[in-house]
């Protein structure tokens, strides 16, 4: 049975979703994030309160990131825009995000997000998830050579600088990694760290974030997964361990790793049940997130690995079934599938990109 839903996810993806990733498909992942990046409401803030002054409406606590339902969507979901912009120039959408991400991005408003963050009893906010994708956002605008992106990247800078200062202190004393399937997960967080602080030539805080994820993982054996996913799981713990991994470890070292700590891989794609459920809706998420971690992980193995085929067909099948469900008919869904997708389709995690 599974090897027949293989064949079937492999016969429909026999071009690669990327090879017809024009400016046309673009835009529909654009359009979600321009419907949610200053839509306020509905929310869900993670807000620490010191005082009845603080409670306060999103815009007034966190007056860039309040849109997309909670803090880290309306981060990613300007990266989204970031992305989509800087890849597509001249696209019809390409106008509306410069717009969006001038409306947001200014000095003034970015200064009282890091003021936020600073705050007494914050010290574990949006860490690592909602950091993580700061810093992408940081690397984006860096690396996109354009007079605008260089105005909103000096704007970003402080709280760039206060998310990676709260990291260095946080991640020496994290004695073990987080192996769960959601936001609190260490693995991806630390790859999109590693890769932001590269683009940023940030050697200190690259060699921190290496030797945590050597530390952490490159002494594990037989990841269970077999036990994968729990109900309301998007990153996988086993892959996005080996996704982490891939990004520190020499090519034949890595190898050597892969095969000892997952030597046989069963997977099919996850169905959900309810798509209107926000919870029950992250299996979409994982569908995309297996997708470009199984890439990354073929990509790292090399073309003469006898795995590497196996795994670009597993990647495929993932990658149908999670790109099928970004629709946005439900917000649940939409305020967030638009960024993994987008990660996955311009291939931002993948060393060749």
């Amino acid at each position: 049975m599974r090897r027949l839903l293989l064949l079937a996810s492999m016969a429909a993806m026999s071009i690669p979703a990327e090879t017809n990733f024009d400016a046309a498909s673009a835009a529909r992942f654009a359009r979600l994030a321009l419907d949610c990046v200053h839509r306020e409401y509905p929310n869900k803030i993670a807000h620490a309160m010191n005082a009845d002054a603080d409670a306060r409406p999103p815009h007034e606590l966190t007056p860039v990131f309040y849109g997309c339902y909670d803090w880290h969507s309306a981060v990613h979901g300007h990266w989204l825009l970031a992305r989509l912009a800087r890849t597509f120039p001249d696209a019809p959408f390409a106008a509306p995000a410069r717009a969006a991400l001038d409306r947001s991005l200014t000095a003034a408003a970015l200064a009282r997000e890091a003021g936020y963050l600073a705050g007494q009893g914050r010290e574990s906010f949006e860490r690592p998830y909602g950091l993580a994708w700061l810093l992408q956002l940081a690397a984006e605008l860096r690396e996109w050579r354009d007079p605008d992106a260089e105005r909103w990247s000096r704007a970003l800078a402080p709280l760039e600088h206060a998310a990676v200062s709260r990291l260095r202190v946080w991640l020496p004393k994290l004695s073990r990694p987080v192996r769960s399937g959601e936001h609190s997960q260490t693995a991806f967080a630390l790859a999109l760290m590693l890769d932001s602080a590269r683009i940023a030539r940030n050697d200190d805080f690259v060699r921190l974030l290496e030797e945590r994820i050597r530390n952490y993982y490159v002494a594990d054996r037989s990841c269970p997964m077999d036990w994968e996913p729990s109900g309301e799981d998007f990153f996988s713990p086993c892959l996005a361990e080996a996704d982490a991994v891939r990004r520190v470890l020499p090519r034949s070292e890595f190898v050597r790793w892969f095969d000892a700590f997952l030597p046989a891989l069963r997977l099919i794609p996850v169905k959900v049940t309810d798509p209107t459920d926000g919870r029950l809706a992250h299996l979409d998420g994982l569908n995309l997130s297996r997708a470009w971690m199984l890439e990354g992980i073929a990509e790292a193995l090399g073309k003469t690995n006898a795995r590497q085929a196996a795994l670009k067909s597993l990647a495929a099948g993932h990658r149908e079934a999670g790109l099928r469900s970004v629709t946005g008919e439900h917000y649940e869904g939409g305020h967030w599938l638009g960024s993994f997708a987008v990660y996955l389709v311009t291939g931002r995690g993948l060393a060749s990109k």
